[in-house]
């Protein structure tokens, strides 16, 4: 069968170039719809103000007054008969006891705290720095003790020699002629070297009065006074003496 039957009309190009530009218009619809639609959808939201009024209502007329009918009189009141007091009811011959109170029961005895954990190694730490500081204290104690009695036989063997020098001076001013035509009170001082037995040895002047008259009648006076009295107890005995003599003390 050929292409010529009458079966098979002619081919319209027409048509087809109509169907063409129909669909194509029908994309570009659709591709402007989609555009614009999102494009609405993304575009901020405008802002509608409105204003809303309250209504006033009118307030509805007042209703005419009514008259009202003057109130009655009131009658006078009757006369009341007066009531005698009633007597007050009777007590009650049996007292009402009291409830009694409930017993307070003794508080529980407070927990015990727990004892802190003892380090034995600070214990001993203690202890040590406990007995160091009463052996310092013992110690300190005795020292001022040994002090003390230090002081007191210092005192005592002070007071010895004094005693002993002044027993010797006084020996010795006994034997002292005092020439008349010294004034003051000069003071002559002399070295005497003596043996334990108080036998003296040598006389030396060590310091002048002033005056060699008198000078001289002092050494007489210790030469004179040999031997020189011996120290009680005798551990006080001194080889060397320095003694000192003035006119005013030998009075």
């Amino acid at each position: 069968m050929s292409a010529d039957s009458p079966i098979f009309p002619p081919a319209n190009k027409a048509g087809k170039r109509v169907s063409i530009a129909l669909a194509i218009a029908v994309h570009l619809l659709l591709a402007a719809f989609l555009f614009y639609g999102v494009r609405w959808q993304t575009k901020a939201t405008d802002v509608v103000e409105v204003e809303l009024v309250r209504a006033i209502v009118e307030p509805a007329p007042a209703p005419p007054p009514v008259a009202v009918p003057p109130a009655p009189t009131p009658a006078p009141p009757a006369p009341v008969a007066k009531q005698e007091p009633k007597p007050p009811p009777p007590k009650p011959d049996i007292a009402i006891k009291e409830k009694p109170k409930p017993e307070s029961k003794p508080l529980p005895p407070p927990k015990a705290e727990p004892k802190p954990r003892v380090d034995p190694f600070q214990e001993q730490l203690k202890r040590e720095s406990e007995q160091l500081t009463q052996r310092k204290q013992a110690d300190n104690a005795a020292q001022e003790l040994a002090q003390l009695k230090a002081a007191q036989a210092n005192s005592v063997r002070n007071k010895a020699i004094a005693d002993y020098l002044a027993r010797i001076r006084g020996k010795i001013r006994g034997n002292i002629v005092v020439p008349p035509e010294i004034k003051g009170n000069p003071e002559a001082v002399f070295d005497v070297t003596q043996l334990p037995s108080g036998e003296i040895v040598t006389v030396r002047l060590k310091r002048s009065s002033g005056h060699a008259a008198r000078d001289a009648a002092i050494e007489r006076a210790i030469l004179k006074s040999n031997p020189l009295p011996k120290p009680e107890p005798a551990d006080l005995f001194s080889r060397s003496l320095e003694l000192r003599f003035r006119p005013l003390d030998e009075q």
